[in-house]
């Protein structure tokens, strides 16, 4: 990691929430993600940490202008995995949640996923983007996909899951700081369901709405990706 820049964000309530926004190659859409987060109301302070996994497309030239975030910067493009776990180091916040930025999830769902763990209802929320399966705005390719990478996940660890590989995931941070995520990329999504999973931990789900995007857009999750989630699904089943 080669570019660090702190600011403070002034806290308006005793809690505050650590929002992780890791980048890669967003710059059509990144600016707007960070805007979007800073605007949105929340009931306890935040804190907006962004790490640009060594974008080569003009998005650490973008992030850099925008004020009020915590700016983190890898050398090379190491993985969202690796994103998060930098972001993680230097959080301070109470609860943890990932926002991508690619648009896909609306900042505005984020004060819905933290208000369980507000109310001390659960420790660790995903969101869910499935409520009705007639409303399917994604390649079959990816939907009926993340149906099996949850079924899967279900029949492993005995969870009642409906969207697993939901981007969106908040974690109490007493929680998520005691896990030791491994994986580097996309993989750490899969990892962390489980390490929750064998803890005995349950974990809330709530309905969201999000918007897809394809890979001529920018979309780089791969059918590759999924299949190694099953892989990593199996593998932390049986490895810590």
């Amino acid at each position: 990691m080669n570019y660090t820049k702190r600011y403070t964000v002034k806290s308006r309530g005793k809690k505050k929430l650590s929002i992780a926004i890791p980048v890669y190659n967003e710059r059509k859409t990144v600016g707007e993600v960070i805007e979007k987060v800073k605007s949105i109301k929340l009931p306890i302070g935040k804190e907006i940490i962004v790490v640009d996994d060594g974008s080569n497309d003009g998005s650490f030239e973008i992030i850099k202008k925008i004020k009020g975030i915590e700016i983190l910067r890898h050398a090379t493009n190491q993985g969202k995995g690796a994103a998060i776990k930098t972001a993680l180091k230097y959080s301070t916040g109470d609860i943890f949640i990932v926002q991508d930025a690619d648009l896909e999830l609306n900042p505005q769902e984020i004060s819905k996923i933290i208000k369980p763990i507000l109310e001390n209802k659960a420790e660790v929320v995903y969101g869910s983007r499935n409520p009705d399966i007639g409303k399917i705005d994604r390649h079959p390719l990816f939907y009926f996909g993340g149906i099996l990478i949850t079924k899967i996940t279900n029949l492993l660890y005995k969870t009642k899951l409906t969207d697993e590989p939901c981007g969106y995931k908040a974690f109490k941070m007493s929680i998520i700081k005691k896990i030791e995520i491994k994986e580097n990329r996309f993989g750490w999504e899969p990892e962390i369901t489980a390490k929750i999973s064998k803890k005995k931990i349950k974990i809330c789900e709530v309905f969201i709405n999000s918007k897809s995007r394809s890979a001529k857009e920018g979309k780089k999750l791969r059918a590759s990706d999924g299949l190694e989630a099953i892989w990593l699904l199996i593998k932390y089943k049986f490895k810590d």
